[in-house]
């Protein structure tokens, strides 16, 4: 990613900060993820240039809205950086739960979107190594992850078989969140009577 496409220096360094975290802590294989990263799709994401980053500046969430309304297949995922969340991790991640209902039920019109969070409060996954990464930014920020359903749960289900969720299931019991994103897909691959 080129970084110099932000001429905002706070947003540069904090699209150097998460190229930075994706580098270190995402892009290499773990033991708990059956030798796989925690995030084996990422370094191809990055290398073929299909991540975005886009910066939500606001307290509203218009755009996180415009994104997934207007959700560009150019890219794999598109990161939104909150810069004024105001949530507390509970309701920060509730929030991004409901709005995946709403997404499903079709009030963006495109059904094909999941999104994910990270909130700087968050708990730390003690799966995944943790690095140091140097604050650059001098600011914290939450993190929306928007990507296509489809492409997320096919790889999911490919990773699977793999053994990829086993420790991390066993952890942190990521069936949950793992079946409701299956069932969602397969309404929008076989119509809502298939639950």
């Amino acid at each position: 990613m080129n970084t110099a496409f932000y001429s905002d220096p706070v947003e540069r360094n904090i699209v150097e900060e998460i190229m930075q975290w994706s580098s270190k802590a995402l892009q290499k294989p773990n033991s708990f993820f059956n030798q796989l990263p925690p995030c084996p799709y990422a370094r191809k994401a990055w290398s073929d240039d299909k991540v975005a980053i886009i910066f939500k500046k606001e307290d509203s969430y218009q755009t996180l809205w415009s994104c997934i309304s207007k959700f560009d297949d150019a890219f794999d995922l598109a990161i939104v950086v909150d810069m004024k969340n105001h949530k507390e991790p509970d309701a920060f991640h509730d929030y991004l739960d409901s709005l995946n209902d709403v997404i499903s039920s079709g009030m963006f019109i495109d059904k094909d979107i999941w999104l994910m969070g990270f909130h700087p409060d968050d708990e730390a996954n003690e799966l995944v190594e943790e690095v140091v990464i140097e604050d650059m930014a001098g600011t914290e920020y939450a993190m929306i992850f928007v990507q296509r359903l489809s492409k997320l749960q096919e790889a999911a289900d490919k990773l699977d078989k793999k053994g990829y969720y086993d420790s991390y299931d066993k952890e942190y019991n990521v069936k949950e969140i793992y079946e409701k994103r299956n069932t969602l897909y397969r309404r929008i691959k076989n119509g809502y009577e298939t639950t």
